[in-house]
């Protein structure tokens, strides 16, 4: 999937690279939840945090926004999990008709954290996944039988 990075998001990526010495693939600057997420390199997550989460702490300073990091994975499902941590996601199923990814939880408290506060989580899954490989993703549910 083609992404075209913007001037700023640059500028971001860029940032974070100085100040955690991680590499991001991609940025996005979310304006209607006031944030930035960034996609970063796989195995490079511990260095982005920093110990603590000092490191986001201070690109949330620097920046003035909320910062939040999703770990890429090559595997589609492997990175909707990782878009939605710290919520166990049991399986993602595709709709063969729409197109539209939907994710399936096991808890109901797991629930709760795979949407997030106002849908933001569930929106950020929208962005990432819409951004890195073409799909629409639906909603989240509760794998019938549990909790």
């Amino acid at each position: 999937m083609e992404r075209n990075i913007g001037f700023k998001e640059r500028r971001y990526i860029e940032e974070l690279r100085i100040l955690t010495k991680s590499t991001a693939f991609d940025c996005i600057i979310d304006d209607r939840f006031d944030r930035v997420i960034y996609v970063v390199k796989q195995g490079d997550m511990g260095f982005a945090i920093g110990k603590k989460g000092e490191n986001i702490k201070r690109m949330q300073n620097v920046l003035g926004r909320r910062i939040e990091m999703v770990e890429y994975a090559e595997e589609m499902n492997e990175f909707i999990a990782n878009i939605f941590k710290p919520a166990g996601i049991t399986r993602t199923e595709m709709d063969n008709e729409t197109g539209i990814i939907n994710v399936f939880v096991n808890k109901r408290s797991d629930l709760g954290i795979a949407i997030g506060k106002g849908g933001c989580n569930i929106e950020k899954g929208r962005l990432l996944v819409r951004r890195f490989y073409g799909f629409e993703m639906g909603d989240v549910y509760m794998e019938e039988g549990s909790e």
